[in-house]
């Protein structure tokens, strides 16, 4: 079936918001080419578990798509239609199953030598598409936060080495206090500004106390759910036939329910969790992984406006075997190797942070917990300095945001 076939009862299986959104657009929706209509599809689909920042992007899309007159429809989307597709491809439930399809896609453009037309087809389209729809002016200029080193006692070599050329070093730091400092004024942020998921709170350890209004994602308490996801990974692997695209196309389609998780609480977060454990690469057995994944996702999906991300001890590299059984027993931290994980993990933070709108005035700091050490970012802070001013972690904060 092709786009132009299109008919509102298709659409049935789709959840309801996703279903009144996809009816009403149904006309542009008929004119788009298979080649790009089921990437649109992927993301409406599971318009009921996005974040609202996603929401206003796939409604501004989709408006912009019905605004189009048919000649410019054919304009915006001629480089797409002119790509070949099999008939497999096009007999493929892409309505119900448009996620599937484009990783049936991609691999089809990559054996027939197609793929990197449809790339630039896509980044032209992208441009088009932001032009025509400007993001909007953030409420507040945005904040990154990473605290780093958790449990190290003592480390000699220089930290931030990345960053350093982009802010203020400060050597005499006072760390006492420091981590609940920084989690009242994220939580003050959060009540003078209270956006939904715009303030976050990502623990690698067990999270520490803090205001109902941060959304807070854990990977301790995340332990019943990671251990029920394992399980079905090695369930998985140890059948007849399974290799890793037919145990990636599996995960994919796993909900909150499949892991246990509570149905009761709040249904775009813990589609965001799930996400988080079955589409990051060592999201399930490393806590800097998970920490520095779960920041990635709410700086890319939900905008975080304030986002503070708290590292803590990774266990130590063993056989794959091993780090996928959910009943290793007691585990032995690498508390060094997981505190130079998370230095890099704070210099990929703030690039993340930089590729979002507002990214030439926002704030960034990173703290060696429990020690004396910090780097600052901000717009108003010298780049590529050192200071010896003994401050504490909030008045860094207010230098970073002033």
């Amino acid at each position: 079936m092709l786009p132009r076939d299109l008919k509102a009862e298709q659409f049935a299986s789709y959840p309801p918001q996703a279903r009144a959104l996809a009816l009403a657009h149904l006309d542009a929706l008929q004119q788009l080419p298979l080649s790009f209509l089921p990437s649109l599809l992927r993301e409406v689909i599971d318009y009921d578990y996005k974040f609202p920042a996603e929401r206003v992007a796939i409604d501004r899309e989709l408006a912009n798509l019905s605004s189009l007159s048919p000649a410019q429809m054919t304009d915006w989307f001629h480089a797409f239609a002119q790509f070949s597709l099999s008939p497999k491809l096009e007999s493929f439930d892409w309505i119900n199953r448009p996620a599937q399809f484009v990783e049936q896609l991609s691999a089809y453009l990559w054996t027939t030598h197609q793929l990197d037309g449809f790339r630039q087809a896509a980044t032209v389209y992208g441009d088009r598409l932001r032009a025509a729809k400007p993001p909007e002016v953030i409420p507040v200029r945005r904040l990154g936060i990473a605290v780093i080193g958790q449990g190290v006692t003592a480390y000699d070599a220089p930290l931030f080495r990345n960053l350093r050329p982009h802010g203020a070093y400060f050597a005499h730091v006072k760390p006492e206090n420091g981590l609940q400092l920084l989690l009242s004024a994220v939580a003050a942020r959060a009540k003078a500004h209270p956006v939904p998921y715009g303030h976050w709170y990502v623990d690698g350890g067990q999270q520490a106390d803090h205001s109902p209004s941060l959304t807070c994602v854990s990977y301790h308490a995340l332990e019943p759910t990671r251990a029920a996801l394992l399980r079905k990974i090695q369930a998985e692997i140890q059948r007849p036939g399974m290799g890793p695209e037919e145990l990636s196309t599996h995960l994919a389609r796993l909900v909150p329910a499949d892991l246990g998780m509570d149905e009761s609480g709040d249904a775009v977060l813990n589609r965001f969790q799930i996400k988080l454990l079955t589409e990051g690469s060592g999201t399930q057995i490393f806590s800097t992984t998970f920490a520095q994944w779960a920041a990635r996702e709410a700086l890319r999906r939900a905008q975080s406006l304030t986002l503070l991300v708290r590292f803590a001890p990774r266990q130590r590299q063993k056989p794959m075997n091993e780090l996928l059984s959910s009943s290793q027993g007691n585990v032995e931290f690498d508390l060094t190797g997981s505190l130079v994980d998370a230095d890099m993990g704070a210099y990929y933070n703030w690039l993340n942070q930089q590729r979002l709108p507002g990214a030439e005035n926002s704030a960034f700091l990173v703290w060696f917990e429990g020690h004396s050490q910090a780097l600052v970012i901000g717009p108003s802070v010298p780049r590529g300095t050192e200071s010896t001013t003994v401050a504490d972690l909030g008045e860094l904060l207010a230098l970073a945001t002033t």
